[in-house]
């Protein structure tokens, strides 16, 4: 159980990889961004310990570029105590899980034991229905080669209903997952934005992605990928 920790607090670096090894795996450190991503990408290892603040490249760089070069290494990354927006950024790159600093041990062994059991299947962090093409890491929404401006709130509405493709979902799920729980204003507002959304990639395509299922709310067709 070949394991890269790219960490530059050596200290950390050096308790994790002498831990992992008494646990039976191998494990190599990086110091810096640039050489994890290098090792990453000429050499094997079946999971990678990933911190986010490096030299060289960051976390979210390495994560990045790892994925888009169809690496596919189940990657546990390390942020930030209390860092939400850390863990959701590295969660869209591609990242297959997650541990708030400082962490504990064993917790981290068995997120590796677990990430080791599910193996490394290919899955494009890109999320498509039919030739619509949704990337959250990079905020960037096509349809076949045709880039399609959004606004924040557009693309958080799109993302959800192209995560949930050939699903229906009401008015209520759709406020409390792309506004929030605690919404209060006219849930008219999710027609509203729907209407956007088929004026921009639906209409100019001639198609009818977004459907209205009467009486219960709204279906993307087309499937996630």
């Amino acid at each position: 159980m070949r394991t890269l920790i790219i960490e530059d607090e050596r200290g950390l670096a050096g308790v994790i990889a002498d831990g992992l090894a008494a646990e039976g795996f191998v494990a190599e450190v990086a110091h810096d961004g640039t050489d994890g991503l290098w090792r990453a990408l000429h050499e094997s290892y079946d999971v990678i310990v990933l911190d986010i603040m490096l030299p060289g490249l960051s976390g979210y760089e390495v994560l990045k570029r790892l994925r888009c070069a169809r690496v596919w290494t189940p990657v546990l990354v390390l942020t930030a105590k209390d860092g939400e927006y850390d863990e959701a950024d590295a969660l869209d790159l591609g990242a297959d899980d997650y541990l708030s600093k400082p962490f504990s041990y064993v917790v981290l062994v068995a997120r590796l034991r677990a990430l080791l059991r599910r193996g490394a299947p290919a899955r494009p962090a890109v999320l498509r229905a039919d030739d619509l093409s949704v990337d959250p890491a990079r905020r960037r929404c096509r349809r076949g080669e045709r880039d399609i401006e959004l606004t924040a709130r557009e693309f958080a509405l799109l993302e959800y209903l192209v995560r949930h493709a050939d699903e229906v979902l009401s008015k209520t799920d759709i406020l409390t997952h792309v506004w929030d729980e605690h919404f209060d204003g006219d849930t008219n507002i999710v027609e509203v934005y729907v209407g956007y959304l088929r004026r921009k990639i639906d209409a100019p395509f001639d198609r009818r992605t977004i459907e209205t299922v009467r009486g219960f709310g709204y279906r993307l067709r087309g499937g996630a990928g």
